[in-house]
């Protein structure tokens, strides 16, 4: 066991699935002979080599097209998509198609695809390469969706999701790829879907984040005992460790990077309302994005929730 960041160990991850189980392909553009554009795969094409190592056009609609009609004849593909803002083009092969088969055949076929994508504020990228719109992913019958934020919930997430019959959109937060590490087993182990974690225990307040959020959130309630759920999974959504949480410490704030309006953080609002309202001693505060596209790199930082506008959220929770 050592310690490596979340590339390293999703890349480890794709390895030990692919050598286990050789149905596992991938396709992406540049997956192969590049390694990604960061350098997620790198090494797999030596590895495997280009059967199973897929460099593609630059069409994303067609990654996942062809992904889709792998997953229903047998196949377990893991497409990439460089960046989050380009998986627009192949929404509709998700939604319409990946999201539809089990129920459309009755049953007779199932998509265990995983679509892998970088998303998220902070690397200064150009347009379109910094998006946080998890929550259409969420709001996808038939989808699972996934963000993990530590290299060992990487890893065992990863091999959770490809071992799925359902589709999973799988999301890298871009930010923490080689900013975080972690003690990792060499060894194959899965972290299950749909299960959150108690990042760190309280009695103050819970808070619930997930990506780079989550790490943000912690910096922020420092000198507070707030207790911290990272979702990891966002659908399906762990609804009974929030309202534990939430049932124990009275107060619920939800940090988020994506845009504040209809954002997954309503969600979860509105479950502690409809099953908890009877335990809060505050309203629920939501810290997000504002109702704008996501800024050029000059604006990143006023645009993603900072320590400072989170920190004003825990107070105000409680002086409540």
């Amino acid at each position: 066991m050592g310690k490596i960041n979340i590339v390293q160990a999703i890349n480890q991850a794709l390895s030990q699935e692919m050598e286990r189980d050789k149905d596992v392909v991938i396709l992406g553009e540049d997956v192969g002979r590049d390694g990604g554009v960061f350098r997620v795969t790198e090494g797999l094409l030596d590895k495997f080599g280009p059967d199973r190592v897929v460099d593609t056009p630059l069409a994303e609609l067609g990654i996942v097209g062809a992904a889709v009609g792998m997953a229903a004849y047998g196949l377990k593909p893991v497409a990439e998509i460089q960046f989050m803002g380009f998986v627009y083009e192949a929404i509709e092969q998700i939604f319409s198609h990946a999201a539809r088969i089990r129920s459309r055949s009755r049953g007779r076929f199932s998509c265990p695809l995983v679509v892998r994508t970088p998303y998220g504020i902070g690397i200064k990228a150009p347009e379109l390469h910094s998006e946080s719109s998890e929550a259409l992913f969420c709001h996808m019958a038939g989808v699972k969706v996934v963000v993990p934020s530590t290299p060992y919930n990487a890893k065992g997430l990863l091999i959770s999701a490809i071992r799925d019959p359902n589709p999973v959109v799988f999301l890298e937060p871009s930010r923490l790829y080689r900013a975080v590490k972690s003690e990792v087993p060499d060894e194959i182990y899965t972290v299950p879907l749909g299960k959150a974690s108690v990042y760190q225990e309280g009695k103050d307040f819970t808070v619930v984040a997930w990506g780079t959020m989550l790490h943000r959130a912690a910096e922020a309630a420092e000198g507070f005992d707030a207790e911290i759920i990272d979702l990891m999974t966002l659908k399906p959504l762990d609804e009974e460790t929030i309202l534990n949480s939430v049932k124990k410490t009275g107060r619920l704030a939800i940090v988020h990077e994506a845009t504040r309006n209809m954002g997954l953080g309503a969600e979860v609002a509105a479950l502690a309302a409809e099953e908890a309202v009877g335990y809060l001693k505050a309203p629920v505060l939501r810290v997000a994005g504002p109702e704008a596209v996501t800024p050029m790199a000059r604006l990143e930082d006023n645009f993603m929730p900072h320590k400072e506008r989170i920190r004003k959220a825990y107070e105000t929770l409680m002086e409540y």
